[in-house]
C-alpha cells in the first residue's frame, strides 16, 4: 500500500508541477511580452492574471501534501532541520525557496492585486491621476513575476541535486 500512496503521490507531485510552472511560463513569456506589445489588453490580462492564481494556490496546495508524503519516505531524510547531507541541504534550499513563492503569492494576490483594480477603478474616472499609478504596480508586478520565476527555476534545481543523490 505504502507504494502506491508513493506512486500517486509522485504522480500528482508532477502534474502540480507542469499546471504551476507552465502558468508562470506562460504568463511571463508569453502574455506579458504580449502585453508590452499591445497585442494583449490590460484587463485581458489581469484575468489571465487572477485566473492563474486559482490554479497556482491549487498547485502549490498539493505540492506542498505530496511533497511532504515524498520526503518523509526518503531513506536520506533524517528529521526535520536535520542538515547533515547535500539531499538536506537541497531540500532545505527549495523550501525556502517555496515560502518566498508562498509569500510573494500572498503579497500579489492580498496587496497587488486589490491596488491595481483601484488604480483602474481611478483610471476610469481621472485617467491622467490613475495611470500614474498604475505604472509603478505594474513594474512591481513583473519584479515579483520574475522574483517567482527564479524561485521555481531554484527549486527545480534543487530537486535535480536531491534526486541525484
Amino acid at each position: 500500500m505504502k507504494f502506491w500512496i508513493l506512486v500517486v503521490s509522485y504522480w500528482v507531485h508532477l502534474l502540480a508541477t507542469v499546471i504551476w510552472i507552465g502558468g508562470l511560463v506562460s504568463i511571463l513569456l508569453v502574455a506579458w511580452p504580449a502585453m508590452r506589445q499591445g497585442t494583449l489588453a490590460s484587463n485581458q490580462w489581469f484575468a489571465l492574471q487572477r485566473r492563474f492564481s486559482h490554479w497556482s494556490n491549487a498547485s502549490l496546495v498539493l505540492l506542498l501534501i505530496t511533497g511532504f508524503v515524498q520526503m518523509t519516505s526518503d531513506p536520506n531524510y533524517n528529521g526535520f532541520l536535520a542538515l547533515d547531507s547535500l539531499w538536506a541541504g537541497a531540500l532545505f534550499v527549495k523550501h525556502l525557496a517555496f515560502l518566498g513563492m508562498v509569500l510573494i503569492g500572498i503579497y500579489v494576490q492580498g496587496y497587488l492585486y486589490p491596488a491595481i483594480a483601484r488604480a483602474r477603478l481611478l483610471a476610469e474616472i481621472q485617467p491622467r491621476l490613475g495611470s500614474r499609478d498604475l505604472q509603478p504596480l505594474a513594474q512591481r508586478e513583473v519584479l515579483l513575476l520574475r522574483i517567482n520565476f527564479f524561485c521555481a527555476v531554484a527549486i527545480l534545481f534543487c530537486t535535480a541535486i536531491a534526486t541525484a543523490v
